[in-house]
């Protein structure tokens, strides 16, 4: 039976995520997984299930259970954190899987060559492409039956102590700035969806800070104005609104486009109401399907390159060209 090496660096809930989606798209397919995780406290409890489907825990990389190199890699610890593990994990695997976004805030200024070498693959989370309203909202748009939209108006409101239940949100690193959190950069999603859209916009504003009661040291609200060639943009971010929203509206020639991300419904034009209900894992594991295929194949840049990502980062930093 074929078998394939990953190693996931850091294993918490969206590493435990990939694990788990990794080995039962392994069992699929017939192919052996060995899964190593390296933690920087490997005496912190995993989550119910992990254990079972890991070879070796470890601390450092020069570790004797380590291997010396592995089919993929995980890049699932602190945001603050990628830079040093991308680092460490210079040469030592065929593919590498990055959670977004690529690194904090802090070190969007790095050069590229210094996270990844040429050549290297490498595909970096963008899970709101693979939902089913997202797929049929692109679909849609490919199809040009409303025209080329005018304007275009993206929200993502939820309440940051609702998204890990049982878990103190002041801990997270959503909640704290050293770590790489704050909403700007934490709910990338939204800039990379319309980045693959519609390509990066020519011109941007952005007002953000920490303006609610959250306890927490980073931004809380983000707002941007775009402007590409031919259509505007509005994008509304924040960790503090009580009912979550999460969806895109599009004002065409036909009249408006709307995607409701959180529903899974794509209304058009007319007022026809597409459902599109899911797990919010299918899109995990579609994303996952892609990336296997992607490190098992012969495609040298993928979906989401480093190169794009950290474009994008610069992009909801307010950093352009």
């Amino acid at each position: 039976m074929p078998s394939l090496t990953a190693l996931f660096v850091g294993l918490g809930s969206i590493g435990t995520r990939h694990l788990n989606n990794l080995a039962a798209l392994c069992a699929q397919r017939g192919l052996t997984l060995r899964a190593d995780a390296l933690r920087s406290d490997p005496a912190r409890p995993l989550r119910p299930g992990a254990a079972e489907l890991l070879h070796a825990q470890f601390t450092a990389l020069d570790d004797p259970a380590a291997l010396p190199r592995y089919d993929l890699a995980f890049i699932t610890n602190p945001t603050s954190l990628h830079a040093g593990a991308l680092k460490l994990l210079r040469g030592r695997a065929g593919a590498l899987f990055i959670e977004k976004p690529i690194v904090s805030a802090e070190q969007a200024d790095m050069a590229l060559d210094e996270l990844v070498p040429a050549g290297q693959k490498a595909y970096v989370a963008a899970p709101m492409r693979w939902c089913g309203a997202m797929l049929a909202l692109k679909r849609r748009l490919a199809s040009g039956a409303d025209g080329a939209p005018y304007c275009v108006r993206v929200i993502c409101s939820s309440y940051l102590p609702d998204w890990r239940p049982g878990v103190d949100y002041r801990t997270v690193y959503s909640a704290r700035r050293a770590l790489g959190g704050g909403v700007t950069i934490d709910l990338i999603h939204e800039w990379d969806y319309l980045v693959d859209l519609f390509g990066p916009p020519c011109e941007l504003y952005n007002f953000k800070g920490q303006y609610s009661e959250l306890e927490v040291d980073s931004d809380d609200v983000s707002l941007y104005i775009a402007r590409w060639p031919r259509m505007l943009g509005e994008v509304h971010l924040d960790y503090f609104g009580r009912g979550y929203r999460r969806s895109i509206e599009l004002f065409t020639p036909s009249g408006s486009l709307a995607a409701d991300f959180g529903a899974g419904t794509l209304t058009l034009p007319d007022g026809t109401v597409e459902q599109y209900p899911e797990d919010v894992n299918r899109r995990y594991l579609r994303e996952m399907e892609y990336f296997l295929d992607y490190a098992l194949g012969d495609e040298p840049e993928s979906l989401n390159p480093p190169a794009t990502a950290l474009a994008v980062l610069n992009l909801t930093l307010g950093k352009q060209g």
